[in-house]
């Protein structure tokens, strides 16, 4: 049995890339990068010495993603990190490949609802599209979907609080099962070994519904400094992200942008948070790992460490 893994220069693909070389032999791992110069030369060198083949593709082009995945009986495929059409081409030439290729089952990384007609946010619309794609490609497949990630509160956003003593969201006070990455990618990894049931979903949350607000109060209590949090409309958290230099759309211009996301996919998401889309709990972390998904305060002292503070 062999297993190929997209994306692995990047952080789910990473995790699940790491999980995968404890569980089965370095040889059956075909490990995919659009690009392996953003991976240590010496992560390449012992991936490759233990066994495993590292391929170069790109979404972009479905000829040579079907190359690299030659050989591949299951693969995983991460989403694409551009929102919007370019994405969902991405996406379809993607799964164009896996099945030009003749990988037989497919688990791709979805997010929280993207099953429900009506997306909640504009990365959902990709994820909605993509699972419908999927759905018809003939491919068994698995998806999982996340919820948002705690990390990129407790890290990008915080630091950025931080440094401004603000915290800027539309997300109100309403609280949401947000999710840690890692345990993610351990639900990925099972899915790609074969575990859960074939053509299925499965909802990946957090199992502890948290609050932006709360969230805000337990970074200002680690770092020691009084956080404002301040909750306004979309367009004043648009114009926000304006002042950073965020492009709206993923396809502007990110070189003076502190985030790799555009601010449509930040304000929808916060304002899905505010709208209670995002407030759901499922034990499938539980059901594919064996253990409980991690909350906040698992996740705060780790985020910490990352902190500036020079700036608060």
């Amino acid at each position: 049995m062999k297993y190929a893994i997209t994306g692995v220069d990047g952080q789910l693909s990473g995790k699940i890339t790491a999980l995968m070389f404890d569980e089965v032999d370095a040889d059956q791992l075909i490990l995919i990068t659009p690009f392996p110069e953003r991976i240590p030369k010496e992560n390449i060198a012992a991936w490759e010495s233990a066994g495993a083949v590292v391929r170069k593709a790109d979404y972009s082009n479905p000829d040579e993603l079907a190359k690299a995945l030659q050989g591949a009986d299951a693969g995983f495929m991460v989403s694409a990190m551009t929102v919007g059409e370019v994405r969902q081409q991405q996406h379809r030439n993607a799964v164009d490949a896996f099945k030009n290729a003749g990988v037989g089952r497919i688990v791709y990384s979805s997010g929280f609802k993207a099953d429900e007609e009506v997306p909640a946010s504009v990365v959902i619309v990709d994820h909605h599209a993509t699972e419908l794609y999927i759905k018809q490609s003939g491919l068994s497949w698995n998806v999982f979907r996340d919820n948002l990630y705690l990390e990129n509160y407790l890290y990008a956003f915080a630091q950025i609080a931080l440094d401004e003593g603000t915290w800027r969201t539309c997300a109100g006070d309403t609280p949401a099962y947000l999710v840690a990455k890692d345990d993610c990618a351990a639900a990925g990894a099972q899915l790609l070994l074969g575990h859960g049931e074939r053509n299925q979903g499965y909802n990946i949350t957090g199992s502890e519904a948290v609050s932006v607000r709360q969230l805000c109060e337990l970074v200002s209590k680690h770092a020691g400094i009084d956080i404002v949090y301040d909750s306004m409309t979309e367009e004043e958290l648009y114009s926000y992200y304006d002042s950073l230099h965020v492009p709206r759309q993923a396809t502007g211009d990110f070189s003076q942008s502190p985030y790799l996301w555009c601010s449509d996919d930040i304000v929808t998401n916060e304002a899905a948070i505010r709208d209670a889309f995002l407030d759901n709990k499922s034990d499938d972390v539980e059901l594919l790992t064996g253990r409980v998904a991690r909350t906040a305060a698992d996740l705060i002292e780790g985020a910490a460490r990352s902190w500036n503070l020079n700036k608060a």
